[in-house]
């Protein structure tokens, strides 16, 4: 039975996370490489990157082939390159010495940026209200607020970005929904009449009634058709029969007889007016704010007129400029309850599409975002096409670049999700300073590919994601679970994660352990996201994480991204899940890459081929393969002027794979006179290029990649390993990891050989290890012409980092070994032994080595441990919290839950053991310590020295030259969620979900090896 004691209390309302110290790394048995190494390097890394997107390129190389800097910012990163928090604020109920805390505990844990972000979810859910007349947000309490998070910001070389409005989208309280430049929308109103009947009243009346507070509208058209057939959802009409009525209303009111013969014909009658919708959670402010109209200038203009009214004071304004930020805007959630609109929509499309829309105005309407009437099944996925694309073209005009503009002149940049609607992502991806994904709601990883797609091409660095956010999650996530979706996207594309969030301290009414903007209620269950900070026991080792994430960043904004494959399609819409089946399926298993491309890219500056490569200077694809419409029933569609621009591609020496039957071509959108005929002879002048090959099915992709002699940079066996290659100078830095292509997918541990591209071919491998700072010579490794075989050794999630450089200098190297793990050490090869006998390793000149071990300790078991554990519990407020230390005596590992006294705790617990290693433990004997399964983030101490950060995703933990003679002391200090406490602090929102099993669960060994030099 336990031994439980409960000893001292102390009272703390915050803390943050400490730095880690170096350790010799010797990774897995199976690992690509071992060993202590020399980290060298140059002058510190300048992140030119920071928030405007761009890159760290320009680095020069240093002595030992890395780029200049790169090693000594890897080894200890600032925060230029870190991740960040969305920072929930209650709106300006919010203190400005507080603020400044927050401010230094971020950035004391090492994380680089914040989004001021008004989300009060929580507070609505529970009818909290604020005083928004005095603390709404672009009050003076707000402005005051945001003032202290700029200078404490601009201090502490912590980024601050600030949303655009309050919650999302973006809104303002200087306009009412009846205003231009409010979000607008269509209503339609219908009266059916018989054939030769004659119809005398009003006007149809919109189907969907107005939103509250809108009380304006404008009659745009009154049409009628004949109806042709009747669903339940569709009414489909002739668009022969089309009869104008406009000029027939006097007063509101319409007279007029349908054509004799029969069937029925339909008045549609057609209102522009205000779609009256509101940020999330409103109101934010007094008087309520509006969503604007993100397709015109005016909805701009609104918000820039509001910024410089209320937020833009002196001292703002030069706290902006100092700080280098960017405005900020979520995802292009526009929600009407009939078809959204602009003001000059009918001008716009007849501008940009090239015919008038009148016509066909009944195939884009919708009520509730499903379409009610058809033409023809070709017109009308046609039409809606371009009407889709002119809202995306207006949204780029209009609002993307108006709010760009306006974000430079205060000296910022401009980073939005500019996803949610039917609208060509990729190519806002490319304008944006900063695009951002996020995790919550894409659906597999083309999803990010596809943004990275217009980054790449737009010469742009950044890809920012709103990370690690997941339903029901609310003060339950591991990093664990986090660590696994964030170096998934990682290598998709992303290159910094902005977590999903951390909560300013308190707000009026909340409980322990203070506000969360999701927390703990959001539609009657457990809130999502979770409330990163110092009021979560894993924050004590956060900065660990931090450091991690920081690394990981660098390399990915380092250099430049390179792919072998880019999809050319016709739509750029994401957050769909829709992706290139044969990448995901066959082409990444094996090692290929890809990006996406719009039409739209093709005419961007880096749009330009040499030597094979579309954007040499860029992402330097090495194929393009045109593909069916896969939103569209698969139809081989596309656009007379992209025809053009692929067939000068291919005729300048690209290599292109049409992919599917592109023997009769269609055009995207609604074909004009001649365009279909226009099209077909430009594919078909395509299709004849001798560097095009056709495919026409996923199974011929690789026979058609084949006979154009591409091939990709990475190759593998058929596995769960991903892949993201960047370039910079002629040093390939390579992220790999085992990653999940959809959150709901399993993995397993991968260990295999990968064969990676080189840039020049006396580079060679060296790993960076992102959890320890160490840059270490790679020592299993074989050269083939410019591919480098290594080995890679993934647990679910993990990743790695490899190098390819030319360093100066005899490189020692062994092409196999019988040994666990060799490593370089100074001018010597030292090989791993786990049991006693003959170790054989064959040199890279092919010379083979014997090395003989004699004996090898047997692994011993480690079950008995003494535990001590801060029980995070409330305190006097909702923001402070007591931690009374509770001591056990454990006779076998087993998870707090299942301890007697320690159910329902949360907090950090520190396990501790002792092991007698003899009298004849000499130097050339070690140890790996395997912890089995830990719960959630942990440290491990070795005779009183913490060693350095462990990969929370891997619980084996090599004790290198810190275990000695005799006795030694093991602690493992684990941190948990604080899931199980708030059960019974908050049952009514929590006591509903299962515990989580927390702690050092084991089984735990200490098993010995003995390392001799390769003589």
């Amino acid at each position: 039975m336990p031994d439980e004691g409960t000893k001292g209390t102390h009272e703390t309302a915050d803390g943050s996370g400490n730095g880690g110290m170096q350790r010799r790394t010797l990774l897995r048995a199976a690992a690509v490489t071992a060993g202590a190494a020399v980290v060298v390097g140059g002058d510190p890394l300048v992140a030119a990157a920071k928030q405007t997107g761009k890159g760290v390129g320009g680095l020069g190389t240093a002595a030992n082939g890395l780029p200049r800097g790169l090693a000594r910012a890897f080894e200890r990163p600032g925060l230029e390159t870190g991740a960040g928090f969305r920072w929930w604020w209650p709106h300006g109920a919010v203190d400005p010495r507080e603020v400044a805390r927050e401010v230094d505990q971020v950035a004391d844990a090492g994380f680089g940026h914040l989004e001021i972000a008004d989300v009060t979810h929580s507070l609505r859910a529970r009818n909290i209200e604020i005083d928004l007349d005095r603390q709404g947000w672009g009050t003076k309490s707000w402005v005051a607020g945001v003032t202290a998070a700029l200078r404490q910001g601009a201090r502490r070389g912590v980024t601050i970005d600030i949303t655009v409005g309050p919650s999302w989208p973006a809104a303002v309280s200087t306009i009412t929904p009846d205003d231009d430049a409010a979000c607008t929308e269509l209503a339609h109103g219908r009266v059916d009449v018989a054939a030769g009947q004659a119809y005398d009243g009003v006007v149809p009346e919109p189907v969907v009634p107005a939103t509250d507070g809108v009380t304006r509208r404008t009659l745009v058209a009154v049409q009628a058709y004949k109806v042709t057939a009747q669903t339940t959802a569709t009414t489909t009409l002739d668009p022969a029969s089309l009869v104008d009525l406009t000029k027939k209303v006097e007063d509101d009111r319409l007279a007029w007889t349908a054509p004799e013969g029969s069937g029925t014909w339909a008045v549609l009658s057609y209102w522009r007016r205000g779609s009256g919708q509101e940020p999330e959670a409103g109101p934010h402010t007094n008087p309520r704010s509006w969503v604007v109209d993100h397709f015109s200038a005016a909805g701009s203009q609104a918000v820039i007129d509001l910024w410089e009214d209320k937020v833009l004071n002196r001292e703002v304004r030069s706290l902006l400029r100092k700080a280098g930020g960017n405005l900020f805007e979520d995802s292009l959630e526009i929600e009407t309850e009939a078809t959204i609109w602009t003001p000059r929509m009918l001008e716009e499309f007849r501008k940009r599409a090239g015919y008038d829309l009148l016509p066909y105005l009944p195939l884009v309407l919708e009520v509730h975002e499903k379409y009610l009437f058809a033409y023809d099944a070709v017109t009308t996925t046609r039409v809606r096409d371009d009407f889709n694309q002119v809202l995306s073209d207006l949204y780029r005009d209009n609002h993307l670049k108006v709010l760009q503009r306006f974000a430079k002149s205060l000296g910022m940049g401009l980073r939005v999700q500019p996803y949610g609607l039917e609208t060509d992502t990729v190519e806002h991806a490319a304008i944006l300073d900063v695009p951002e994904t996020e995790s919550l709601g894409f659906k597999n990883l083309d999803d990010y590919r596809v943004m990275a797609g217009g980054r790449d091409m737009g010469g742009r660095t950044l890809l920012s994601c709103e990370a690690a956010c997941y339903f029901g999650a609310a003060y339950n996530t591991t990093w664990d679970r986090a660590l696994q979706t964030i170096n998934s996207i990682f290598v998709a594309g992303v290159n910094r994660a902005m977590l999903h969030g951390f909560a300013y301290r308190e707000a009026p009414g909340v409980s322990w352990p203070g506000f969360a903007a999701f927390s703990p209620y959001y539609n009657g269950a457990v809130g999502y996201g979770e409330a990163w900070g110092p009021r979560t026991p894993t924050w004590e080792h956060v900065r660990d994480v931090a450091d991690y994430l920081n690394r990981s960043q660098l390399v990915l904004q380092t250099g430049t991204p390179k792919y072998d494959i880019v999809f050319l399609r016709q739509k750029g819409w994401t957050s769909t899940g829709i992706g290139a089946a044969w990448a995901t399926n066959s082409g990444i298993p094996v090692g290929w890459t890809h990006s996406f491309a719009t039409p739209a890219l093709l005419d961007l500056p880096l749009a330009t081929v040499r030597n094979g490569r579309l954007a040499p200077k860029g992402p330097a694809y090495k194929v393009m393969i045109v593909g069916p419409d896969q939103f569209r029933g698969k139809e081989a569609t596309i656009a007379v002027d992209t025809a053009r621009k692929v067939l000068a591609l291919g005729r300048a020496g690209l290599p292109i794979v049409l992919h599917g039957d592109w023997s009769k071509p269609d055009v995207v959108g609604l074909a004009q006179p001649g365009e279909t005929e226009q099209v077909r002879a430009l594919v078909a002048q395509i299709a004849a290029l001798p560097t095009t090959a056709t495919a026409p099915a996923d199974a011929d992709i690789p026979t058609a990649l084949a006979s154009l002699g591409v091939t990709p940079d990475v190759s593998h066996e058929s596995s769960t390993v991903m892949s993201l290659r960047r370039v910079e100078g002629d040093v390939d830095l390579y992220f790999l990891a085992n990653a999940k292509h959809a959150e709901n997918r399993r993995l397993t541990r991968v260990t295999q050989d990968v064969w990676l591209t080189s840039t020049r071919r006396d580079a060679v491998p060296v790993q960076l290890d992102a959890w320890s700072g160490e840059a270490t010579p790679v020592a299993l490794w074989e050269r083939q012409g410019d591919r480098v075989r290594v080995r890679v050794d993934l647990l679910p999630g993990q990743s790695t980092v490899i190098a390819l450089a030319p360093v100066r200098g005899r490189q020692l190297a062994a092409t196999a070994t019988t040994g666990s793990a060799l490593r370089v050490d100074g001018n010597q090869l030292v090989v791993r032994a786990d049991v006693a006998g003959a170790v054989t390793t064959t040199l890279a000149d092919g010379r083979t080595v014997r090395t003989t071990v004699e004996r090898v300790r047997e692994p011993i078991a480690l079950a008995s441990w003494e535990l001590k554990v801060e029980d995070w519990q409330p305190g006097k407020d909702a923001f402070t919290t007591v931690k009374p230390v509770r001591t056990v005596k454990l006779d076998a590992l087993a998870p707090w839950s299942q301890v007697p006294g320690l159910e329902d705790v949360s907090g950090v617990g520190t396990y501790r053991t002792t092991v007698d290693l003899g009298k004849d433990w000499t130097n050339e004997d070690g140890a790996v310590l395997e912890l089995g399964e830990v719960n959630d983030t942990f440290r491990v101490r070795v005779n009183g020295k913490r060693l350095a950060p462990a990969d929370v995703l891997d619980t084996t933990v090599d004790l290198g030259d810190h275990l000695r003679k005799g006795r030694n002391t093991i602690e493992v200090e684990v941190a948990s969620t604080l899931l199980n406490r708030l059960r019974t602090v908050t049952p009514a929102v929590y006591g509903s979900s299962p515990r989580q099993a927390y702690g050092l669960v084991g089984p735990v060994r200490l098993v010995p090896y003995v390392e001799r030099r390769v003589r």
